[in-house]
């Protein structure tokens, strides 16, 4: 990260957010707003790490990070899904 001009200390947060975020997709909870935070993480990767499109692998690192932002929006209109926790918090409110 330093070598791109990222803080270091960073890092952490980074950490976290991967961790947390991506258990909290993956049973469902809060999933919109981890799948904002993710798909904005991975623009954001995209931009800052993968621009060197004169280098192929960069490219391919890229196009990957864009398309991964995709499954994100996807997530962010259609929710987690009938059997996610978000799904049931809705069955309880009812």
């Amino acid at each position: 990260m330093d070598a791109m001009g990222v803080p270091g200390n960073l890092l952490p947060l980074v950490i976290i957010l991967e961790v947390l975020g991506g258990a909290a997709i993956m049973i469902g909870w809060q999933t919109r707003i981890a799948a904002i935070l993710f798909a904005g993480f991975s623009v954001m990767s995209a931009v800052l790490f993968h621009a060197d499109f004169s280098d192929q692998n960069q490219m391919i690192h890229f196009m990957k990070n864009i398309s991964i932002t995709g499954g994100f929006l996807f997530l962010i209109v259609h929710g987690a899904g009938n059997y996610s926790l978000d799904s049931r918090e809705k069955a309880h409110q009812r």
